[in-house]
């Protein structure tokens, strides 16, 4: 018994290798052949094993000889298999597509959900990592495909939100969600940046502002990249359109925060047949119970009920909330007491000190905190005093813990508990944001230029983010977090076998029992070769040898 092999050539000048796995038999003084059977379509690793098993098969223990025998490790398979098969079966793949560009994109989001960094730290990622193998993406790509990749992203990004929207399970939403951070950038070329209210904390860099918006599970839908200029009303009147046209959604109510949705977004939703859920600020409170619409006595630990005019007013006071404002302001105000021992202090060991310069500082002091509403700083001689305005105190911790949420969802579409968990819903969206900026897939810093490349960045990490959602909840139950459970699964590696005369194959062994529930609790088996071993070869344009714009 032998493998045989037969080339054929063809009309067309292409030529078509047979395999067939054959036998010879003596049929009286005729030697004759027969085919057992046809392996053309086996994957040559295979065939390779047959044939070294045909090899020693009259002496299988020179074939177990240890020194016949090399085991080489491969590049680790456990955490890339893993990110793709849920990318998957998130339909992440589906939307990108299966040409070079969307191969190329995939890798991108895989690669920011395994280990964050550049374009070109994900190119030396895809050398540690069995991506090609997994994704079947052609081998040799570097840093300026993925440059360019982010321009094909932005491009291609209704479509693909589009894509991943109409696979939702279920009927379309009727809730969303929708908050904007900021992000701020490297460098000062970049196409979106100008200075804004910087909510990262870096004073003199610019920024962008990036919108995301959710459905009501928290499950991220679209994102969108503004001018770091830009405020928080003016990013919203997109979302609205984005709903009613391209998702075709009809009975729609926004969830947005208290400066999100104003009365200029309230018109807009208006006219689109839409509904909100917001908060008002807390000098609007104080009017509306100036006004005599609203009561203190209304605000409890119990969600209460106020509706004026077509609109509802859903109130209460967090106690928890106000302890924390009062204890905030005591802490505050003995920081002050604590400056003033210092100065009135150095006033008596200085004789030539000013007692003016000494209130001057405290004064700013005060007003640094915020506390120049019910606290003030006097001179008595050469020493400081401090004065509390009881009646202001009053007045100004009157509201500790108080909110209202204001909609106008009638009573029969939402109770005045449904309002409120709505709202409390944003912080699946905060969350997102937190995970996307800092805690793992590190939006941040930002170091491309252009447009383009800035909003294919920003959507890398919200698909990122898609998936990351998925693995978390999977592993929760595990008591294991996304980063050490992609830290074990990396320890999974694949294994070429190479026998002495006989070529080689490569495996991927089972896994341990540190890495094994955690494919189990993601309904996950490894294979045991990768799909894209011999990886077919995908036609794509060569990008010119000068350096891209980033």
């Amino acid at each position: 018994m032998y493998v045989a092999r037969a080339v054929w050539p063809s009309s067309n000048g292409k030529s078509y290798q047979s395999i067939y796995l054959r036998e010879s038999y003596r049929d009286g003084p005729h030697v004759r052949k027969r085919d057992i059977a046809n392996l053309t379509h086996c994957d040559p690793k295979e065939v390779a094993a047959i044939e070294l098993a045909l090899k020693f098969k009259g002496d299988l223990s020179a074939l177990g000889s240890l020194d016949r025998i090399q085991l080489r490790q491969g590049l680790s398979v456990g955490a890339v298999w893993t990110v793709y098969e849920v990318a998957r079966r998130l339909g992440v793949d589906t939307a990108l597509g299966h040409d070079f560009s969307g191969q190329l994109a995939l890798w991108q989001v895989l690669a920011r959900v395994l280990d964050q960094g550049s374009r070109l730290s994900a190119v030396r990622l895809a050398q540690v990592h069995a991506a090609c193998d997994v994704i079947g993406i052609q081998r040799g790509f570097d840093e300026n495909d993925l440059y360019a990749n982010l321009g094909w992203l932005s491009q291609q990004q209704e479509k693909i939100e589009d894509c991943l929207f109409a696979r939702r399970p279920g009927q379309k939403p009727e809730m969303f969600l929708y908050d904007v951070t900021s992000s701020y950038l490297e460098g000062e070329n970049n196409a979106l940046g100008a200075y804004g209210y910087n909510r990262d904390g870096k004073k003199g860099k610019k920024q962008i502002v990036i919108g995301l918006l959710c459905d009501e599970r928290g499950e991220p839908l679209s994102t969108e990249v503004f001018r770091g200029n830009t405020q928080d009303p003016a990013t919203f009147a997109s979302q609205v359109k984005k709903t009613s046209q391209r998702f075709g959604c009809e009975h729609v109510t926004f969830v947005g925060d208290r400066g999100m949705i104003k009365s200029g977004q309230i018109q807009d939703l208006a006219q689109a047949g839409f509904h909100y859920i917001t908060a008002i600020t807390k000098p609007q409170i104080q009017t509306l119970v100036k006004a005599g619409r609203l009561q203190m006595d209304l605000f409890d630990s119990e969600l209460c009920e106020v509706s004026d005019e077509g609109v509802r007013y859903v109130l209460r006071r967090n106690p928890l909330r106000a302890d924390e404002l009062s204890a905030s302001r005591a802490d505050k105000k003995a920081s002050v007491e604590r400056l003033r021992e210092t100065l009135d202090r150095y006033l008596t060991e200085h004789p030539r000190a000013r007692a003016s310069t000494a209130e001057r500082t405290v004064r700013a002091k005060i007003a640094q905190l915020k506390l120049n509403g019910w606290l003030t700083v006097e001179v008595e001689g050469r020493s400081l005093k401090l004065t509390v305005n009881q009646s202001a105190l009053d007045e100004v911790s009157s509201l500790d813990g108080c909110y209202v949420l204001k909609t106008d969802l009638p009573e029969s579409a939402a109770a005045k508990q449904v309002v409120h968990d709505r709202y409390k819903d944003l912080a699946e969206v905060e969350q997102a944001f937190r995970h996307c900026k800092t805690a793992h897939l590190e939006a941040r810093p930002i170091y491309v230029r252009t447009a383009e490349h800035t909003r294919g960045h920003v959507l890398v990490v919200m698909l990122a983010y898609l998936i990351r959602r998925d693995l978390s909840r999977a592993w929760t139950a595990l008591d294991v977090t996304v980063e050490e459970g992609l830290n074990r699964l990396q320890t999974l590696c694949s294994t070429e076998i190479r026998v002495d005369g006989a070529g080689s194959c490569l495996r991927i062994p089972t896994p341990s029992p540190a890495t094994l529930p955690l494919l189990q609790s993601l309904h996950i088996q490894t294979p045991k070769l990768l799909p894209h071993t011999q990886t077919r070869v995908v036609t794509r344009k060569k990008l010119p040898q000068r350096r891209q714009a980033r």
